[in-house]
């Protein structure tokens, strides 16, 4: 039977190898392979556990890493499930005691058919089951008489149902409309449908039956058609009988509300539940030490999983989300410190001290600028770093515009007045190329040597780089992937720049550290990242943040417009006054189902068109890189007047002539790359203009864009996306740094996370993790690639 499995292990092998990219075969890719070998599986078996595995893998292409690494750990546990069968039958009388041992179907209630629901929501252990948390509850404990109901409360009431009508209005709305009547008096409640056949029409009445106890929650409000007090959107649950058994779970007490399946039933997921904690509870322990859980007054896990499910009031309930956020990210925060820890052991060092008349303070003396105060805050935070025994390890952020770049070559020019080479390495040639103007510039007249790798560099002239590098000629290289190359040797490397950080995965970062004995490192984005977000995904590293722009720069003025007349005026202006526009477009392609303008199709049209007097570029993600390359180079020397593109536009691209950027369908982006997309303007003391172009009518969408009229600071951008669109769709689903949360809320529990990461700082200093063996052998602690693959 192993042999049967060896091919699966082999390709999970490698695509953890390779973090999860949904690697390329010779003849199909990662999740197509696996998808077949599921599916031969289901065939043989019929075991439902292979068909839920073909579902995860059917969608494996599109999902997120952590979707990615969840698949991949629930197919490891399968086959090692199905080699390893238990010896002793497992019924409900016989389960095994750890509920990460326990199959959900034999759990009292579920059964095969449920069971398969639940392994549908990625539940297939008691101990999953145990840990799906609530995504909200309902107090169905305080009933309100319906002729108490005032509006804008917050009500739960209990009546009976008394009517109920389904029908289409004129206008093609499909509405539901139920009567509940208690001895006070009577409410409609309305639920709407699109327009609905008479089929879906009489199934959503049939859902109401006439007399039948109705328990309902939500906002009362008037209704706009007949001015009557109604609830809006309302939650309710039917009950047949009131002596029904499973009440005391789902009436008269604060109940939890689960994400579910379709046709998953609710009352069935509580039932559950319930049963699953009476059997398990006990198997529950402490895994915060005991000093923290009576310094913030935490419940016992045991009492705080009890209560996030079936809370006896409101208070219990805060408290046992409280316990378990603090649980949840003390552990996260403590995980990122040991690496960095580990880190710091690893990484050998040797100070570097700056000299009054050396390279560092005679580059700073002969800036044609002077360091804004924000630039001079980060100049001292590294150059203090590197007087230390400890390998530095800081990410500086700093907002599009905000001189990042000067910051970084004072860096790189303390590891060169020390006596070692520096090195930078960029996502992308244009970034790579862009760095390497700016340090010859700045440094040739130094005395020093920069060098330039890019994997399309000549042979020959990459072998006399190579030469210079290692013969210790070359004082600063600057490059893409090609600097991680074996064949790309230092002489004496010591300062690393890597840009656009998240661009690269840790082992290409470290690959490019190994090249140095002694490496200090500065890690860069122009990202702007909330400062909680940043806790989460750099809590390993000391955050700098440059949040000035440098003297000079005027604010690039943002308006919302859907004249585009209005916007091609401006354009045409601006290129008289001898200047450049972008024009950015969502998609490349015409999409299927979103309307947005092909670029390549509108480049034509705008150049054969409304600029026939000027020159028309064109910018996307099919052209080679070497094709991007030549565009951004005619671009940046002005023989194109406008720039028509899709998002590839770099962020750091340096066009100091250009002065307006269209966004086209500006509703399709996050606030973010809206913020990022307007930082390739402003780039010099010229006033610069960004046009959001969008003919969308929604008033939350108006209001959104409206964030980019009011302000240029990419922080507080960033914190308003942050809330409006939740850190997934923030960082994008490629984003691999965010760890999964059961229960905590980056966004909510701002408070709670910088608690638990100032806790977990000092248990670090005063106590080893050795001491605390639930601490130490807590998941989310160990839950490593290694881990995922050891048999």
């Amino acid at each position: 039977m192993e042999q049967r499995f060896e091919q699966i292990k082999q390709a999970v092998e490698v695509e953890v190898k390779y973090s999860y990219i949904n690697i390329q075969g010779k003849t199909q890719s990662f999740s197509k392979f696996i998808y077949s070998k599921m599916k031969e599986e289901y065939k043989n078996s019929k075991n439902p556990k292979w068909k839920i595995l073909m579902e995860y893998f059917d969608h494996y292409g599109t999902e997120s890493l952590i979707a990615r690494k969840r698949a991949i750990k629930r197919l490891i546990r399968v086959i090692k499930d199905e080699l390893n069968p238990k010896k002793e039958e497992v019924t409900e009388n016989n389960l095994p005691k750890n509920p990460s041992e326990t199959d959900v179907c034999y759990i009292k209630g579920i059964g095969p058919k449920i069971a398969y629901k639940l392994n549908k929501l990625g539940i297939f252990t008691a101990n999953d089951l145990m840990y799906y948390f609530p995504r909200k509850h309902i107090d169905y404990s305080n009933i309100d008489k319906i002729s108490n109901l005032k509006e804008g409360m917050t009500t739960t009431i209990l009546g009976y149902i008394k009517s109920t009508q389904a029908f289409n209005s004129k206008n093609g709305l499909g509405i539901c409309k139920v009567v509940v009547q208690d001895e006070t008096g009577s409410i409609t409640l309305n639920f709407f449908m699109a327009k609905a056949g008479r089929y879906l029409l009489e199934r959503v009445k049939s859902q109401f039956p006439k007399n039948s106890a109705i328990m309902v929650s939500g906002i009362v409000k008037l209704n706009s058609y007949d001015g009557k007090l109604t609830i809006d959107k309302p939650t309710y649950n039917i009950i047949e009988t009131l002596e029904d058994e499973n009440n005391s779970l789902n009436m008269g007490r604060i109940v939890p509300i689960y994400a579910l399946s379709e046709s998953l039933n609710i009352k069935t997921m509580r039932k559950a539940m319930f049963n699953c904690l009476e059997l398990f509870k006990n198997s529950i322990t402490n895994v915060i030490p005991d000093y923290l859980i009576k310094k913030h007054n935490l419940l016992d896990k045991k009492e705080a999983m009890c209560e996030i499910h079936f809370p006896q009031n409101m208070e219990m309930l805060e408290r046992a989300r409280f316990s378990l956020v603090f649980e949840e990210l003390f552990i996260i925060q403590l995980k990122l410190l040991e690496q960095r820890e580990k880190t710091k052991k690893e990484l050998a060092t040797v100070p570097l001290k700056i000299k009054e008349d050396g390279l560092v303070m005679n580059f700073i003396k002969s800036l044609p600028f002077e360091l804004t105060s924000a630039q001079k805050h980060a100049v001292n935070e590294i150059l203090n770093d590197l007087t230390k025994e400890e390998a530095m390890q800081r990410l500086l952020q700093g907002d599009v515009g905000s001189g990042k770049t000067v910051v970084a070559t004072i860096f790189l020019l303390a590891g060169v007045e020390s006596g070692y080479q520096g090195a930078m390495m960029a996502p992308t040639e244009i970034l790579a190329r862009q760095h390497y103007n700016n340090l010859v510039e700045w440094l040739t007249p130094m005395g020093l040597k920069v060098g330039l790798f890019l994997g399309s560099s000549g042979k020959k002239m990459r072998s006399v780089m190579e030469q210079d590098l290692i013969n210790g000629q070359m004082h600063i290289a600057v490059g893409t992937h090609a600097l991680i190359q074996n064949n790309v040797e230092f002489n004496n490397l010591g300062a690393i720049v890597i840009d656009e950080q998240h661009r690269f995965g840790v082992k290409q970062r470290s690959k490019l550290t190994k090249k140095s004995l002694a490496p200090q490192t500065l890690t860069m984005t122009a990202t702007p990242i909330p400062r909680t977000l940043a806790f989460t995904l750099h809590g390993d590293l000391d955050l700098t943040i440059i949040d000035e722009m440098p003297l000079g720069r005027k604010p690039i003025k943002t308006y919302l417009k859907t004249n585009h007349r209005e916007i091609y005026s401006l354009i045409k202006d601006e290129i008289k006054n001898g200047h450049q526009a972008y024009i950015v477009y969502p998609l490349i392609e015409e999409s299927e189902t979103l309307s947005a303008k092909a670029a390549t199709k509108e480049a034509k049209r705008l150049q054969e068109t409304v600029f026939s007097d000027y020159k028309v570029g064109l910018l996307h993600g099919k052209l080679k890189n070497d094709e991007k390359e030549e565009v951004m180079r005619k671009f940046k020397n002005k023989e194109y007047d406008i720039l028509v593109s899709t998002t590839v536009v770099e962020v750091g691209v340096d066009v100091k002539n250009a002065t307006v950027m269209v966004i086209e369908n500006a509703e399709r982006f996050g606030l973010s790359q809206l913020h990022q997309l307007r930082g390739r303007v402003g780039r010099s003391d010229l006033q610069s203009y960004c046009i959001l172009s969008s003919s969308s009518k929604q008033p939350e969408t108006l209001e959104r864009l409206k964030v980019m009229e009011e302000t240029n600071n990419g922080f507080i951008i960033a914190e308003k996306d942050l809330e409006l669109r939740g850190p997934g769709d923030f960082l994008g689903v490629r984003q691999s740094g965010l760890p999964e949360f059961l229960i905590a809320d980056i966004i909510k529990d701002t408070k709670t996370l910088e608690l638990a990461r100032y806790e977990a700082q000092n248990f670090l200093k005063e106590f080893s993790l050795d001491d605390y063996p639930n601490l130490k052998s807590a998941e989310s602690l160990n839950s490593t690639d290694k881990d995922l693959l050891s048999a």
